[in-house]
Protein backbone atom coordinates (compact mmCIF):
# COMPACT_ATOMS: atom_id res chain seq x y z
CA UNK A 1 0.00 0.00 0.00
CA UNK A 2 2.93 2.32 0.59
CA UNK A 3 3.92 1.92 -3.06
CA UNK A 4 0.34 2.72 -4.11
CA UNK A 5 0.54 5.88 -2.00
CA UNK A 6 3.79 6.81 -3.72
CA UNK A 7 2.02 6.43 -7.07
CA UNK A 8 -0.85 8.57 -5.79
CA UNK A 9 1.66 11.31 -4.91
CA UNK A 10 3.02 11.14 -8.47
CA UNK A 11 -0.53 11.55 -9.75
CA UNK A 12 -0.99 14.66 -7.61
CA UNK A 13 2.28 16.13 -8.91
CA UNK A 14 0.96 15.58 -12.44
CA UNK A 15 -2.29 17.41 -11.59
CA UNK A 16 -4.31 14.20 -11.40
CA UNK A 17 -6.60 13.10 -8.57
CA UNK A 18 -4.12 11.27 -6.31
CA UNK A 19 -5.09 7.62 -6.56
CA UNK A 20 -2.51 4.89 -7.04
CA UNK A 21 -2.95 1.17 -7.60
CA UNK A 22 -0.80 -1.97 -7.75
CA UNK A 23 -1.59 -5.56 -8.70
CA UNK A 24 0.50 -8.10 -6.82
CA UNK A 25 0.89 -11.77 -7.71
CA UNK A 26 3.08 -14.16 -5.72
CA UNK A 27 4.37 -11.23 -3.64
CA UNK A 28 5.63 -9.48 -6.78
CA UNK A 29 4.18 -6.24 -8.13
CA UNK A 30 2.90 -7.21 -11.57
CA UNK A 31 1.62 -3.78 -12.60
CA UNK A 32 1.40 -0.22 -11.27
CA UNK A 33 -0.71 2.78 -12.26
CA UNK A 34 -2.16 6.06 -11.12
CA UNK A 35 -5.04 8.20 -12.37
CA UNK A 36 -4.40 9.87 -15.73
CA UNK A 37 -7.82 11.24 -16.66
CA UNK A 38 -6.61 14.82 -17.13
CA UNK A 39 -3.53 13.88 -19.12
CA UNK A 40 -5.22 11.29 -21.33
CA UNK A 41 -8.58 13.09 -21.59
CA UNK A 42 -10.12 9.69 -20.87
CA UNK A 43 -12.84 9.46 -18.21
CA UNK A 44 -12.07 5.75 -17.72
CA UNK A 45 -8.38 6.31 -16.92
CA UNK A 46 -8.75 5.49 -13.23
CA UNK A 47 -5.78 3.87 -11.52
CA UNK A 48 -7.67 0.59 -11.08
CA UNK A 49 -8.67 0.31 -14.75
CA UNK A 50 -5.14 1.09 -15.93
CA UNK A 51 -3.47 -1.33 -13.51
CA UNK A 52 -5.89 -4.13 -14.45
CA UNK A 53 -5.13 -3.56 -18.14
CA UNK A 54 -1.39 -3.60 -17.51
CA UNK A 55 -1.53 -6.69 -15.27
CA UNK A 56 -3.53 -8.52 -17.93
CA UNK A 57 -0.90 -7.67 -20.53
CA UNK A 58 1.94 -8.83 -18.25
CA UNK A 59 0.25 -12.09 -17.27
CA UNK A 60 -1.17 -12.73 -20.73
CA UNK A 61 -4.61 -13.43 -19.30
CA UNK A 62 -7.69 -11.35 -18.57
CA UNK A 63 -8.33 -13.52 -15.51
CA UNK A 64 -6.19 -12.10 -12.73
CA UNK A 65 -6.66 -15.01 -10.35
CA UNK A 66 -4.18 -15.33 -7.49
CA UNK A 67 -3.66 -11.56 -7.38
CA UNK A 68 -4.32 -8.74 -4.95
CA UNK A 69 -5.23 -5.23 -6.01
CA UNK A 70 -3.98 -2.48 -3.69
CA UNK A 71 -5.56 0.94 -4.23
CA UNK A 72 -5.47 4.10 -2.17
CA UNK A 73 -9.18 4.96 -2.57
CA UNK A 74 -12.28 2.79 -2.44
CA UNK A 75 -13.14 1.77 -6.02
CA UNK A 76 -16.05 3.41 -7.84
CA UNK A 77 -18.78 1.39 -9.64
CA UNK A 78 -16.80 1.32 -12.91
CA UNK A 79 -13.66 0.07 -11.22
CA UNK A 80 -15.55 -2.42 -9.06
CA UNK A 81 -17.05 -3.81 -12.27
CA UNK A 82 -13.58 -4.18 -13.80
CA UNK A 83 -12.34 -5.92 -10.64
CA UNK A 84 -15.21 -8.40 -10.88
CA UNK A 85 -14.74 -8.91 -14.62
CA UNK A 86 -11.03 -9.63 -14.20
CA UNK A 87 -11.69 -12.12 -11.38
CA UNK A 88 -9.33 -10.42 -8.93
CA UNK A 89 -9.91 -12.35 -5.69
CA UNK A 90 -8.65 -9.78 -3.17
CA UNK A 91 -8.77 -5.97 -2.89
CA UNK A 92 -7.06 -3.85 -0.27
CA UNK A 93 -7.94 -0.17 -0.21
CA UNK A 94 -7.12 2.87 1.87
CA UNK A 95 -9.62 5.71 2.15
CA UNK A 96 -13.37 5.24 1.91
CA UNK A 97 -15.19 7.23 -0.78
CA UNK A 98 -18.52 8.50 0.54
CA UNK A 99 -19.45 10.00 -2.85
CA UNK A 100 -18.61 7.18 -5.26
CA UNK A 101 -17.47 4.14 -3.27
CA UNK A 102 -18.87 0.91 -4.67
CA UNK A 103 -17.25 -1.54 -2.24
CA UNK A 104 -18.58 -0.44 1.16
CA UNK A 105 -19.68 3.19 1.19
CA UNK A 106 -22.53 3.47 -1.33
CA UNK A 107 -22.70 -0.03 -2.80
CA UNK A 108 -21.36 -3.47 -1.98
CA UNK A 109 -20.64 -4.68 -5.50
CA UNK A 110 -17.62 -6.81 -4.67
CA UNK A 111 -19.61 -8.98 -2.26
CA UNK A 112 -22.98 -9.06 -3.98
CA UNK A 113 -24.00 -12.73 -3.99
CA UNK A 114 -26.17 -12.15 -7.07
CA UNK A 115 -23.01 -11.74 -9.14
CA UNK A 116 -20.84 -14.59 -10.38
CA UNK A 117 -17.71 -13.50 -8.48
CA UNK A 118 -17.11 -12.15 -4.99
CA UNK A 119 -13.98 -10.50 -3.69
CA UNK A 120 -12.25 -10.59 -0.31
CA UNK A 121 -11.93 -6.97 0.82
CA UNK A 122 -9.69 -5.33 3.38
CA UNK A 123 -10.44 -1.65 3.88
CA UNK A 124 -8.84 1.18 5.79
CA UNK A 125 -5.19 0.27 5.17
CA UNK A 126 -3.23 3.52 5.50
CA UNK A 127 -6.60 5.25 5.18
CA UNK A 128 -5.54 8.34 7.09
CA UNK A 129 -2.54 8.93 4.84
CA UNK A 130 -4.61 8.32 1.69
CA UNK A 131 -7.36 10.62 2.90
CA UNK A 132 -4.93 13.36 3.87
CA UNK A 133 -3.36 13.25 0.40
CA UNK A 134 -6.77 13.57 -1.28
CA UNK A 135 -7.92 16.40 1.03
CA UNK A 136 -4.69 18.31 0.45
CA UNK A 137 -5.00 17.91 -3.33
CA UNK A 138 -8.61 19.11 -3.46
CA UNK A 139 -7.89 21.93 -0.98
CA UNK A 140 -5.12 23.23 -3.24
CA UNK A 141 -7.36 22.86 -6.30
CA UNK A 142 -10.17 24.86 -4.63
CA UNK A 143 -7.67 27.55 -3.63
CA UNK A 144 -6.35 27.81 -7.20
CA UNK A 145 -9.89 28.15 -8.56
CA UNK A 146 -10.71 30.79 -5.97
CA UNK A 147 -7.56 32.77 -6.82
CA UNK A 148 -8.41 32.64 -10.54
CA UNK A 149 -11.95 33.88 -9.86
CA UNK A 150 -10.66 36.76 -7.72
CA UNK A 151 -8.06 37.87 -10.28
CA UNK A 152 -10.23 37.31 -13.33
Amino acid sequence: MREALSLARRAAQAGEVPVGAIVVKNDIATARAYNTRQQSKDPTAHAEILVIQRASMVTGDWRLIDTTLYVTLEPCPMCAGAILASRIPRVVYGAADSKAGAVDSLFGLLNDRRLNHQVEVRSGVLAEESSRLLKSFFGKRRQQISERCESG
